[in-house]
């Protein structure tokens, strides 16, 4: 076993000496050392329970013959985060959770190990740890909160940001943005709709690295604490027979994943996360991947933000074992941690509402949830959500009104300045500008608070919530910050969307384009620390903003 190079030979008398210390008696010297990375801590809501999985999963450890070892790693909210600067941290948290876990493990030579994780961050961190590793690995994510409800009308966070939008308008009271505050988010578990948590989630499943039904089955849930006991009676089963990641996990589990994430429309910061979890495992995934894919894949899950239906919804119509049965003819029958194929899980899923999960040939669209816009705007592309784009924004020609900071568009969106035909240009927030790439539900849901998601348009360098509906195009590369064409744009500048002909064009020509380039003055904001290194070695959006 891999740990016998901390535990075995008289040589080792020093490490079995600290390990006994820590509780390891003479009769688990012999069995395989788990280990547990935990991302719980009592801020992020996703995560304030995942201590009651973490105890599930040494339950599992133990009765099946290992012996658990919990280490801890960080998570931060987005939500929390969102608005401030705090938010410039969170992407860069990525790669520190991917850290942590790999140098746990490899330290202290875990023979396998376990990620429970939850939210946005944490669980592709996870993820990328297990590419670089390649030991056997499992992650449990920590599931989705319950949907909250107003006079009987199904709520989550994103409607709490568009009630700010309203009452910006005017258009209702603060007392009831607090009343939709107070009842938003009822408890416990990742955000309720198909935001960056939850879409991560069950991407994580569809490439085999969670067990059949985590991915939708809720945080409160029986179902998801037997999850988390298989998982730790798995793990150690993985160890004996020497099944590691990269043993099976290979390009079609990818493909997969992106298939599936077409089908229920899930996050635009999937098409960061995932190129940067296969570039971990060796796999190059790019964004034509997710176009190509989207073109060919049927969207046939509408999930909030892009339609009414919420996480507990999907769990209740079959989770994405029912998903992966839709799309079995178009999916690579690969292995996954469970011992399963694809092909037999969806041989044993169950359909159990055709409306939730529509037919193949009742899609709620033909194309899948993200398409990829390419211009001289965004010569390495940009991403959106065409799935929550309503059919008259689909193609659109405005003014651009251009704003260095998220927090100058803020200012102007606020003022009412923003007006019907304005294309809104944040820029400076891109991976190396911000840096961070800061996530911006902010701006994006009042605008659609305000009654403008048919009228405006928002395209940044930087990202969205996967909370965020409406013609917001993100992921624009290259950035600002490196002179990418986006750094060009003036106030006034009309500027064309075509999201079906996936074109993001500046309306001036290629002259005035590279002798604008050629006066711009970049915006540097000075940092330092963890940013200051984030900046130094994170490469484009478009390459999933992997570090160097």
């Amino acid at each position: 076993m891999r740990s016998d190079q901390v535990k075995k030979g008289l040589e080792k008398a020093p490490s079995r000496s600290l390990l006994r210390a820590s509780g390891v008696t003479s009769e688990d010297m012999g069995k395989p050392f788990i280990g547990i990375a935990n991302s719980w801590n009592d801020v992020v809501p996703g995560h304030v329970h995942l201590n009651k999985l973490v105890d599930e999963v040494k339950r599992g450890i133990v009765e099946a013959g290992g012996v658990p070892f919990v280490y801890g790693v960080p998570a931060i909210c987005d939500g929390i985060a969102m608005g401030h600067s705090g938010m410039r941290f969170s992407l860069p948290s990525r790669e520190t959770i991917a850290d942590c876990v790999e140098l746990m493990n490899n330290a202290h030579m875990f023979d396998g190990w376990v990620g429970v994780t939850n939210c946005d961050k944490v669980t592709p961190g996870m993820l990328m740890a297990v590419g670089r590793i390649d030991i056997p690995a499992i992650i449990i994510t920590g599931g989705a909160m319950e949907a909250g409800s107003l006079r009987g009308k199904g709520m989550d966070l994103q409607d709490v940001f568009e009630a700010l939008g309203q009452h910006a308008a005017g258009k209702t009271t603060e007392e009831e943005v607090t009343r939709v505050e107070c009842s938003a988010c009822p408890g416990e578990g990742s955000c309720s709709g198909l935001f960056t948590a939850n879409s991560m989630a069950c991407l994580t499943e569809a490439l085999g690295l969670s067990l059949v039904g985590c991915g939708t089955s809720l945080a409160i849930s029986r179902k998801k604490r037997e999850i988390a006991r298989e998982t730790g009676r798995r793990i150690v089963e993985l160890v004996r027979e020497g099944m590691t990641p990269r043993s099976f996990v290979n390009r079609g589990s990818f493909l997969n994943a992106v298939r599936v994430d077409m089908a229920i429309g899930g996050s635009t910061n999937t098409a960061l996360h995932i190129p940067a979890i296969a570039h971990d495992f060796g796999i190059e995934i790019d964004l034509s991947t997710f176009d190509q894919i989207s073109r060919e894949t049927c969207h046939i899950a509408s999930i909030r933000p892009s339609g009414p239906y919420h996480i507990q919804d999907l769990e209740r119509a079959g989770g994405i074992p029912a998903v992966l049965k839709r799309l079995q003819g178009q999916l690579s029958d690969e292995r996954t941690v469970s011992g399963k194929s694809i092909h037999q899980i969806t041989d044993e899923a169950e359909i159990v509402d055709e409306e939730v999960i529509r037919p193949l040939d009742r899609p709620f669209h033909e194309q899948g949830g993200i398409a990829v816009l390419y211009g001289n705007l965004a010569p390495e592309g940009s991403v959106v959500k065409q799935a929550a784009v309503s059919p008259k924004m689909m193609n659109f020609t405005g003014n651009a009104r251009v704003f260095d900071s998220e927090a100058q568009a803020m200012e102007a969106i606020m003022a009412r300045t923003i007006v019907k035909g304005d294309v809104v240009v944040i820029r400076y927030e891109g991976p190396k500008g911000g840096p961070g790439m800061a996530e911006m539900l902010s701006p994006t849901s009042l605008i659609s608070g305000m009654g403008l998601s048919d009228d405006v348009a928002l395209i940044t360098d930087g990202r969205f919530s996967g909370a965020t509906r409406g013609p917001c195009i993100g992921h624009v590369s290259p950035e600002a910050y490196v002179k990418g064409p986006i750094a060009a744009v003036q106030e006034g500048d009309r500027i064309t969307i075509d999201i079906p002909g996936r074109k993001l064009q500046l309306n001036i020509s290629d002259e005035e384009m590279q002798e604008r380039l050629r006066n711009v003055r970049i915006v540097d904001r000075p940092v330092s620390g963890v940013l200051g290194k984030y900046r130094e070695l994170v490469t484009t959006a478009a390459k999933g903003a992997v570090s160097k």
